[in-house]
């Protein structure tokens, strides 16, 4: 894997619309994304990425119909088990990042499990955003740092990183969305400044790891300049220094 691209981040949409296209009901279409869940961690650990982020359920998901929530949670428990030796297995890292806490004792029983078994694996960092919204989390941090700083000195770049939901997470370098629509709906706010972004009209049961694989080696041919000149076309800028030079002694 190359090093400029570490850190993906994919918004798995599309998974209701796949199932009506078909005429069948959006939950078997949950349960054909979560298939495919498994499909891109093996193939994110076996390419060497760094972390991978998924959007799992965001804050605002709570507004859907409430069987559709339902079943959403029984497949995400479903998961949490029968990935666990998954995880093991392939070295991966487990966490979750968002209010994860406020679910079913169930639920959060998995969660804590799976990240203690995996607390001290070595590979690919695996995040499920789960009852998550990007607002919340800046919120949350600089609450938290409030609490305790009663110093008052103002906050600083530093100091959020520090009390986001998890400090060791890196910036996204590769944002991802399926199915068609192009924005980041309240995704990783803080994480995503300098992340390129794809847009994919594939939705996401139907969404390949070869696909995968051609995204990021697109946006790896990017050139990433954060907002400074050229940082990755080294040879075309000594290039051009070298014929400034020559200008000048002539």
């Amino acid at each position: 894997m190359s090093s400029s691209i570490k850190h993906v981040a994919i918004i798995m949409d599309g998974n209701g619309r796949w199932a009506k296209m078909r005429q069948r009901p959006r939950v078997w279409g949950h349960v054909k994304g979560s298939n495919n869940v498994t499909e891109i961690v093996k193939e994110s650990a076996k390419m060497g990425l760094e972390s991978l982020t998924l959007y799992a359920f965001s804050t605002e998901n709570w507004s859907r119909p409430q069987d559709e929530v339902t079943n959403l949670f029984k497949l995400l428990k479903k998961f949490l088990i029968k990935e666990r030796k998954n995880l093991i297995k392939n070295n991966i890292r487990f966490n979750v990042i968002g209010n994860y806490k406020v679910l079913d004792s169930k639920i959060v029983q998995e969660i804590e499990t799976s990240k203690k078994l995996t607390a001290n694996n070595t590979g690919l960092s695996l995040s499920l955003a789960i009852n998550y919204g990007g607002r919340a989390e800046i919120i949350d941090a600089v609450n938290d740092f409030l609490k305790d700083n009663r110093a008052q000195r103002e906050v600083t770049e530093e100091d959020i990183n520090k009390y986001l939901y998890n400090p060791e997470l890196k910036n996204i370098d590769l944002l991802i969305r399926t199915a068609g629509d192009q924005r980041v709906s309240n995704f990783l706010l803080w994480q995503i400044s300098y992340a390129e972004m794809y847009f994919t009209d594939t939705k996401w049961p139907d969404f390949t790891t070869q696909e995968f694989r051609e995204i990021i080696a697109s946006t790896e041919a990017r050139e990433r300049r954060f907002g400074g000149i050229e940082n990755t076309n080294t040879l075309e800028k000594n290039k051009y220094l070298a014929d400034q030079n020559l200008k000048i002694l002539s």
